[in-house]
């Protein structure tokens, strides 16, 4: 029970970590970091203050009126600023209770807004703009827009009201004010459902892949089963009847058990075969998924392929190479370009992946860092190449370069079914 507790824990305690690492990269993704994201809440909560609080202090005798509008102005600031304190591409104002919440706090300040710019000052119209950003980051995508559109005419029509008709409005002003209020609100549509469109897109290439981790399982099952079933059918009966035979009919209970053998090692032939044929990669076929994993990524990839054929070893060891690569690029860094450059001369084939941005298992333990570059060293050593990974400075720039040399020989195939066997 204490194992089955403590996996259980684990498993929340990754899934909750995947879930924070998924949030960061759509926030980084969308384009608006968390500082960014501050200093444009702070901006224009302080524009939203700025013109009723200087209406307040305009008139500074009047006490219960100083009191009362600075209430509601700290009862806005608190609002707003718990409001809009989590991203708009984050999942931060989703939560139900929060949201539940927050709308009611979004309908309380537009009365609040609404009855002070109509019985106070027209200058808390001015906190307008606010409440429109508050609707388009917590609303769906329609409702939000028909908000911001209301909330864009309210301003219009307190006015006219205000002033008894059109005759002496200050248009420039008013239009200012609206251009604002639907101008915000459209923005904070925009980054919001921009986070949404990313989020879907995370949730759709973890279900792609988990996808292909079941049907590559499935495949493999079914072809296990297909190479195994009849000869291990074939062992069963012979030693069942080899046991039968082993006093009765030594010479043939022999025979027997040299068949046994014979399909026993055919049998661990084919399942090895069966097994380097599912690691073996194709070089060709991983350039053209590559390209299409990269392009997916909004990275721009450069290949190099060489046309010459290449023995099946190192055919593979290139494809491991080109996959490893691709993937750290893809999973552990924020790069922009990916190169990938093959070249053949001298007896040598040489594959160099090399993309720029930083790379975020620097960060992560050495364990998790390294596993599959190490595997890929090993691959690359037993066919007696050489590989470097690490950082690269270029013309001023940092990059990440994966680069790998082999030896192409004509043994490469045999030598490397001898370790395959051994």
């Amino acid at each position: 029970m204490r194992l089955r507790d403590g996996n259980l824990w684990r498993a929340k305690k990754n899934t909750g970590q995947e879930r924070v690492e998924t949030n960061d990269e759509v926030i980084r993704e969308s384009g608006v970091t968390f500082s960014i994201w501050r200093l444009y809440q702070h901006f224009w909560l302080l524009i939203c203050l700025y013109f009723p609080v200087a209406s307040l202090v305009s008139r500074p005798n009047a006490w219960l009126r100083l009191v009362v509008g600075s209430t509601a102005l700290l009862f806005f600031a608190i609002s707003y600023t718990w409001i809009m304190w989590p991203h708009p591409a984050s999942r931060g104002a989703r939560i139900p209770g929060r949201f539940r919440l927050s709308l009611f706090l979004l309908v309380a300040l537009c009365f609040q807004v609404t009855a002070f710019s109509l019985f106070d000052d027209p200058a808390w119209l001015w906190s307008f703009p606010g409440v429109s950003a508050i609707a388009g980051v917590l609303l769906p995508m329609r409702r939000a827009g028909v908000v911001v559109v209301l909330l864009t005419l309210v301003p219009l029509l307190i006015t006219i009201f205000t002033h008894g008709g059109v005759a002496g409005v200050d248009w420039w002003w008013l239009i200012a004010l609206m251009l604002v209020v639907r101008g915000l609100g459209l923005d904070m549509i925009g980054v919001a459902r921009m986070g949404s469109a990313i989020r879907e897109l995370h949730s759709a290439r973890r279900e792609l892949a988990r996808m292909a981790v079941i049907e590559e399982r499935e495949r493999l099952s079914r072809d296990l089963h297909d190479l195994l079933g009849q000869t291990l059918s074939m062992i069963t009966l012979k030693s069942e009847l080899a046991r039968h035979l082993v006093t009765e009919e030594p010479e043939r209970c022999t025979r027997e058990l040299s068949e046994i053998e014979r399909v026993a090692r055919q049998t661990l032939r084919e399942v090895r075969e069966a097994v380097a044929g599912y690691r073996q990669p194709n070089l060709s076929s991983e350039l053209k998924g590559a390209r299409q994993l990269l392009e997916a990524a909004g990275i721009d990839a450069q290949i190099d392929p060489i046309q010459e054929a290449l023995p099946p070893a190192v055919d593979a060891a290139l494809a491991w190479t080109v996959r490893e690569g691709v993937t750290n690029v893809i999973r552990h860094s924020h790069a922009r370009q990916c190169r990938i450059h093959l070249t053949l001369m001298n007896g040598t084939v040489c594959a160099e992946v090399l993309s720029d941005g930083d790379r975020r298992e620097q960060r992560e333990s050495p364990v998790s860092r390294g596993l599959g570059l190490n595997g890929l060293r090993e691959r690359v050593s037993a066919l007696g190449g050489h590989m470097e990974a690490g950082p690269l400075t270029h013309s001023g720039k940092e990059y990440f370069r994966v680069r790998v040399e082999l030896p192409v020989q004509n043994d490469m195939e045999s030598s490397s079914l001898r370790e395959e066997r051994v």
